[in-house]
C-alpha cells in the first residue's frame, strides 16, 4: 500500500504510474542522501572529540613525567646529602649564614668554620634540617637541585 495522496492522484488522472515511480525514488535517494550527512557530521564530531581527547591524554602524561622527574631529583639530592654528610659539633663554635633574608647558625668546629669559608665545605639543607657536606657533594647537589644548596663559597675560576 503506498501513499494515499498519491493513489488519489493516479485515480483522477493528474499523474502516471511513472511519474508516481519517479518522485517515489527521489525522495528514497534523498532520504538516504540526508542519512549519509548526519553520519559523516556524527563521524567528524567524533574525530575532533577523540583528537581533543588525545591531546589532553598527551599533556597529563606529559606533566606525570615532569612530576616523576621532579621526584628523581629530589630523592637524589637526599641520598646525596644522607650519604656525604659531616657530623656537626654541637658544642663547637657558630656558623651564621643568611637564607632566605634570616640569620640561622650551625654548630660546627673551628676547622670547618675554615674549610667553610674557603670553599672546601658548603651548608646544604635537607627538610628543616641544615647539613655540612664536602665541596664535590655540594656541586653535585646545584646541578640536581640549586636551592638546596645553601652557603658554598666557590672560588670562580679566571
Amino acid at each position: 500500500m503506498g501513499n494515499p495522496f498519491q493513489d488519489q492522484l493516479l485515480k483522477a488522472g493528474l499523474v502516471n504510474k511513472k511519474q508516481a515511480n519517479k518522485v517515489k525514488r527521489e525522495k528514497h535517494l534523498n532520504r538516504k542522501q540526508k542519512k549519509k550527512d548526519v553520519s559523516a557530521e556524527i563521524s567528524d564530531q567524533a574525530r575532533k572529540e577523540q583528537a581533543a581527547q588525545a591531546e589532553r591524554n598527551r599533556e597529563l602524561n606529559r606533566l606525570h613525567a615532569e612530576e616523576k622527574a621532579q621526584r628523581e631529583l629530589k630523592a637524589q639530592v637526599k641520598q646525596l646529602i644522607e650519604k656525604n654528610k659531616l657530623e656537626c659539633d654541637n658544642f663547637g663554635d657558630a656558623y651564621h649564614f643568611v637564607e632566605q633574608g634570616k640569620i640561622e647558625r650551625i654548630f660546627v668546629s673551628t676547622e670547618m668554620i675554615e674549610e667553610l669559608s674557603c670553599g672546601q665545605l658548603a651548608i646544604v639543607k635537607l627538610n628543616d634540617t641544615y647539613e655540612v657536606v664536602p665541596a664535590k657533594v655540594a656541586r653535585q647537589i646545584t646541578c640536581r637541585a640549586k636551592e638546596a644548596v645553601i652557603v658554598f663559597h666557590e672560588k670562580k675560576k679566571a
